[in-house]
């Protein structure tokens, strides 16, 4: 008896090495804020005046709201993922990534502070039409299964008519994997509204960062609290692609 529950538990041991050693792998290759808010609900030169003016200002500091989903997209959601993530410092600290240059910047500055934020050490990779950073990054990282990009952004929604009426924040999560051969395999843009407004005068939102900053925290919160529940499901379905 002894002898059948032993060989039972070897067995069972070798069955799980063997599911781990084929569990595939996957590198995050980007992971970064875009810091200016989305204007979609308003076009008026001085809506874009005062939202380009509120990316420069230097009390508008995302950095904590974007350290914070990192944290939780690392600690949290991605041990519900069918596959393993490679470490950020296997990443980061990659000669290859660290020179390689990404497309779609043209010496804009477009990967300041004050436009697109990343976590230190990571690239931003612009969602471009085209695969092209996405088939040199696959090369560089050839010991994984695919690639993933990860990015937040924001928006104003207006809630009213006219003059009158508030805003809100509304916080996207930009996910997108792509398998060994650059065929994107799963892409998605969950979102969420801020508990909290801010007043319309003349039209325009009132954009300081005293407004602004505690609605993009509170819609991010909102928004990672739905992803908490569903990212690892909708994920699932894109692991028979890699």
């Amino acid at each position: 008896m002894k002898k059948l529950i032993l060989l039972i538990c070897l067995t069972a041991g070798l069955f799980v090495a063997n599911s781990h050693g084929q569990e595939k792998k996957v590198a995050v290759v980007s992971f970064y804020t875009v810091k200016q808010i989305g204007l979609t609900d308003f076009g008026s030169a001085a809506a874009i005046a005062a939202v380009t003016k509120l990316g420069n200002d230097p009390n508008f500091n995302m950095a904590p709201l974007l350290q914070n989903f990192h944290k939780q997209f690392f600690e949290d959601y991605s041990k519900s993922f069918p596959f393993q993530l490679l470490p950020e410092k296997e990443i980061i600290t990659n000669e290859a990534y660290k020179n390689f240059v990404p497309a779609g910047d043209g010496g804009k500055g477009l990967f300041k502070d004050d436009v697109n934020l990343p976590i230190e050490g990571y690239k931003v990779i612009l969602p471009l039409s085209g695969n092209k950073n996405e088939e040199s990054l696959i090369k560089i990282f050839n010991q994984a299964d695919g690639i993933m990009k990860v990015y937040i952004d924001f928006n104003l929604v207006k809630i009213g008519l006219g003059g009158m009426g508030v805003v809100k924040v509304e916080a996207f999560a930009n996910i997108v994997l792509y398998n060994k051969k650059g065929d994107k395999v799963f892409s998605a843009r969950e979102s969420a509204k801020s508990k909290n407004v801010s007043p319309l005068v003349g039209g325009v939102p009132v954009l300081t960062p005293e407004k602004i900053l505690p609605m993009c925290e509170s819609a991010l919160t909102e928004l990672m609290a739905d992803l908490q529940k569903g990212l690892p499901k909708l994920i699932k379905k894109a692991d028979s692609k890699l």
